[in-house]
């Protein structure tokens, strides 16, 4: 371990990370990492060996309780030689005393129960062009959700997600390049929608529906501002009803992810979910 150490991440280190999970088939969205770097600056660490970034992770606090990993990263010519578990560690550490949760792809979800994470749930990755027509939610209007109070949009993101995240939210909803849209029935909230660029699909998340046909609504409206009206969707199997319904629209399965945590899983309103958020940060 000679030559090893642990940074956090910088500016251009945001950069590598997104190009890195790129490479690994993810697909992050091409503006996340400036939302990322807004939820928790010091939550992004990177391994490097004389120097050379050679690992990344990121280990994300929110509020006083609740932590997320993501972007656990080794590059493929240093796997297998340690530097992936000191890595882990540190970041372990650092959300040390909280709940934690991440999402695992398959092959790591055995590593990630030695480290005492336990299923919750499967987030399934849907892609495609929504078909069929496309039917209203009777009484609802969908707007602009930057037309609506902030305060409103983050209390009804608190319902799905298990502690405050105002400033990521702020930044999710209104960086450069994306849509956000709020599904609205006499003033109240039951809906919120986002849709942002990346290399591949458009990726929507979060989408929160109090009904599928409120969800329908969203993303349909979401996905005319996707280039060709490709997106995709991490819907939990937890809200069978999200996974019918992106099925029924013609999106198909294309990669899947456990969400685990490391004690009870947090109380969401589940049935509201039908896209998460992200699944580097929740």
């Amino acid at each position: 371990m000679t030559g090893f150490e642990i940074t956090g991440a910088s500016a251009a280190d945001m950069d590598m990370i997104r190009g890195w999970a790129d490479e690994e088939g993810w697909n992050p969205g091409d503006t996340d990492r400036f939302a990322f770097a807004v939820a928790d600056p010091e939550g992004f660490l990177v391994g490097r060996l004389d120097g050379e970034p050679v690992a990344c992770v990121s280990a994300v606090r929110y509020g006083a309780g609740f932590g997320f990993i993501g972007f656990y990263i080794v590059r493929p010519a240093f796997r297998g030689q340690g530097y992936g578990i000191r890595l882990w560690r540190a970041a372990m550490e650092r959300l040390d005393g909280r709940l934690i949760g991440l999402d695992g792809v398959v092959e790591q979800q055995d590593n990630y129960r030695k480290s005492g994470f336990r299923p919750a749930w499967n987030n399934v990755r849907h892609e495609g062009v929504p078909q069929g027509e496309a039917a209203g939610a009777e009484g609802v209007e969908v707007v602009d959700a930057a037309a609506l109070p902030f305060g409103q949009l983050a209390a009804y993101d608190r319902r799905f997600f298990p502690e405050a995240r105002d400033a990521f939210l702020s930044a999710w909803t209104s960086l450069p390049g994306r849509t956000a849209l709020a599904a609205v029935r006499d003033g109240r909230i039951e809906g919120i929608g986002v849709i942002r660029p990346g290399s591949g699909a458009s990726r929507i998340g979060p989408l929160y529906a109090a009904t599928p046909g409120v969800a329908a609504a969203l993303l349909r409206r979401l996905a005319e501002h996707a280039p060709g009206g490709l997106v995709s969707v991490d819907a939990p199997d937890a809200n069978p009803e999200a996974v019918a319904l992106l099925k029924g629209l013609g999106l198909v399965p294309t990669f899947e992810t456990a969400r685990m945590y490391t004690g009870p899983a947090p109380e969401l309103e589940l049935a509201g979910i039908y896209g998460v958020t992200s699944l580097e940060l929740g």
